[in-house]
């Protein structure tokens, strides 16, 4: 399928729409919904097609969104550079065996991803940290580390990972939650950008549903942004019930995969 019928367009857009929302409210967790929305409502033909075409927007939206971060506070560049090249490596390696997977078998393995992403968001966040935090010998390693093993599983599900990126940064080196979410753009994007080379190298890259995904995303993430200031007295509720969303997805891909 290389063109869209306008159904399937207005559908991308509206779907990247409510994704790029999701995440500027919740701040995580969202890019996954990518993928079965790109099945089941823009209606890509397979599983890796969908991956390929979720890991471009879900990189072109990081990348932007960290511009918007990056004007408005510092970026632990280092710490997020070494987190990103250790990730990229995992995402190389994750998405070459997630090519491999019977794409039945994928989606079973994405839904329970998704379950583990809903958990995730409903755990509370830590606070505090050391804003001051500069990278040396004795994080990297454990940032390097803790790089890897998202970027296996971002490259493996075609996903963001935002959700596993950001308290990964803040375990591997101690900075605040705060400069992790900013930081851990960067990871997403290159991870993603990694993930969506390797899918388009097999062709599994659907370039205009990407483009009008991606176009949905900075739309609905410039609304969220603006949202997000009035919900933040209310975010333990919205993750809740973004995280009820999740558990819902899984449970239908569950349901259409067996």
């Amino acid at each position: 399928m290389l063109t869209l019928t306008a159904a399937q367009t207005a559908l991308a857009l509206a779907s990247g729409g409510v994704v790029g929302l999701a995440l500027a409210l919740v701040g995580g967790g969202g890019s996954i919904l990518a993928v079965p929305a790109l099945l089941y409502l823009v209606g890509l033909s397979d599983t890796h097609l969908a991956i390929g075409t979720s890991a471009l927007a879900v990189a072109v939206n990081a990348f932007a969104n960290l511009a918007m971060h990056a004007r408005q506070q510092p970026v632990k560049w280092r710490c997020a550079a070494v987190y990103a090249a250790s990730g990229v490596l995992g995402a190389a390696i994750g998405s070459t065996f997630g090519k491999l997977v019977d794409g039945r078998q994928l989606l079973l393995l994405f839904a329970a991803a998704m379950v583990a992403v809903g958990f995730a968001m409903l755990r509370p966040k830590a606070a505090g940290g050391d804003p001051d935090v500069q990278l040396n010998a004795r994080i990297f390693p454990k940032l390097a580390i803790f790089g890897l093993m998202t970027g296996l599983a971002s490259g493996f599900f075609g996903i963001g990972g935002g959700f596993m990126v950001v308290p990964g940064l803040m375990a591997g080196s101690g900075m605040p939650m705060l400069n992790a979410v900013a930081a851990s753009l960067l990871s997403v994007g290159s991870f993603g950008f990694t993930t969506a080379a390797n899918y388009a190298f097999s062709s599994q890259v659907h370039w205009i549903a990407a483009g009008w995904f991606i176009a949905g995303g900075l739309i609905g993430g410039v609304i969220g942004l603006r949202l997000a200031v009035h919900a933040a007295t209310r975010k333990g509720l919205l993750n809740r019930i973004f995280a009820a969303l999740i558990f819902c997805v899984a449970a239908y891909i569950v349901w259409r995969a067996i």
